[in-house]
């Protein structure tokens, strides 16, 4: 039998007859025509020491900035991102990678994207916008406005199960310090665990009680948490490098000490005292301890933080702010029509607004900064005059309003923008700003193509 030679292997990429393919070939060429881009981020690296250059698993800016871009597009982890940038044609092209180089490991991802700050992914953002408003795709003549939020990466909170975290948190920092210097202690986590389980499934008459024990046993393990401070910041009779771990776990037990009492205050506020505990003073988590309560109308309410977004017609989101706590809508609506301001240069011809935002100090101040048409979806004591030159326009812009629902439920499906998987607050800052930057990447390109 005779066996057929192998044709000999392309040295460069073949293209992809595939939709997602012209996509991301589309994106490509909007990141090469703008290299301002590319500097900014290579920037960033730079500043934390980052070798972009040298070293076996080292990543260009370029290649940074789109391997960020493929893994919010597609929701993938960094050991997803690692398997599909060996393993596809299409993605080791976008993110120039040739056939015979070596991919990048999920650390080396991971350290790599991290170092991409959110101001950056901002200006980068604007960068997008205002090329976008030179290709007529948005012109920032026509703006839509509306609030959401984004979940931090946390377990639904209660008083018990905060409390838990910091007895099994402090036990497992002890038990690493106990290899390092001589110190003893009670491991209590069984004990509260069972309580944990136990007013969870105990009825409202039986809880304080067990929320005592709960709390008695807290306070006991942070007794020990306190007394291995000194051992470890003495470190006698260890090298350098165990002086350093040390070090290290004396600040991470002093840290979830302070978190602990901060837990077991507003626990004995509530549960013990009855007192209400405003939601600015509520601490949520111990992990993410930037998280705010969001509450909106009536329903369950929502642990991470509230954006407010903008849109146009295009479906581009032109400008994000991330909020600090929970303020109300009506307080947002002229800040972000003087960012829009600020971005093109001039304000928007017409701005629509979700019901929330409306009250008559802000249809006068967005008025006086010369938008002709302002239009809340709910008037709430309005005159349709005063926000609109006739009927028929405000019908057209509260339609128009309703479309930023979609656009926003696009970027939580699509983009992960309903859940922040990345921990602190810089890197939820992040998170969002790369989400959005992927989003408008991908519709600047279809603009494109269609």
């Amino acid at each position: 039998m005779r066996h057929r030679l192998q044709a000999q292997m392309p040295i460069v990429h073949c293209q992809v007859e595939h939709i997602h393919a012209a996509e991301l070939e589309a994106m490509s060429s909007i990141l090469d025509d703008e290299p301002v881009i590319t500097n900014k981020v290579y920037a960033d690296m730079i500043e934390i020491g980052v070798q972009t250059d040298t070293g076996r698993d080292g990543m260009t800016a370029e290649q940074v900035l789109r391997a960020l871009i493929i893994k919010q597009q597609n929701g993938y982890s960094y050991e997803e991102l690692a398997f599909h940038l060996a393993d596809s044609r299409c993605y080791r092209a976008f993110c120039r990678y040739g056939i015979n180089d070596s991919s990048p490991s999920k650390s080396t991802l991971h350290r790599n994207i991290s170092c991409v700050k959110p101001e950056t992914l901002e200006e980068i953002n604007m960068i997008l916008a205002l090329r976008a408003s030179c290709e007529g795709i948005e012109k920032g003549q026509k703006i839509r406005f509306d609030c959401t939020g984004v979940e931090s990466n946390i377990h639904v909170p209660s008083d018990s199960s905060l409390l838990w975290d910091c007895v099994r948190v402090l036990t497992r920092i002890l038990y690493k310090a106990k290899e390092l210097v001589n110190i003893t202690f009670c491991d209590h986590s069984r004990r509260a665990k069972r309580r944990y389980i136990g007013i969870r499934n105990a009825r409202s008459e039986k809880r304080k009680k067990l929320y005592r024990d709960l709390l008695k046993v807290t306070k006991m393990t942070i007794l020990f948490a306190e007394k291995a401070d000194s051992p470890l910041k003495e470190a006698k009779g260890l090298n350098i490098m165990g002086a350093l771990a040390a070090q290290g776990l004396a600040a991470e037990l002093k840290n979830y000490v302070e978190l602990a009492h901060r837990v077991i205050d507003q626990t004995e506020r509530r549960v013990i005292h009855g007192e209400k505990v405003p939601s600015p003073e509520k601490l949520v988590s111990i992990f993410e301890t930037h998280t705010d309560i969001i509450k909106k109308d009536r329903g369950d309410p929502l642990y991470g933080h509230k954006i407010c977004l903008s849109a146009g017609p295009s479906g581009l989101i032109t400008d994000c702010v991330i909020e600090s706590g929970n303020p109300a809508d009506s307080t947002l609506a002229l800040k972000m029509v003087e960012r829009q301001k600020k971005l093109y240069g001039k304000p928007p011809r017409q701005a629509s607004f979700d019901g929330g935002f409306a009250s008559k100090a802000n249809l006068q101040d967005i008025k006086a900064m010369g938008v002709k048409d302002v239009v809340f979806s709910k008037r709430r004591g309005l005159k349709l005059n005063d926000m609109a030159k006739s009927s028929w326009v405000y019908k057209r812009l509260r339609d128009f309003r309703a479309g930023i629902e979609g656009i926003i439920s696009f970027l939580k499906r699509c983009f992960g923008l309903k859940r922040c998987t990345w921990k602190g607050l810089q890197s939820f800052r992040s998170y969002v700003w790369s989400s959005i930057l992927s989003a408008n990447l991908l519709i600047m390109a279809r603009h494109m193509l269609n």
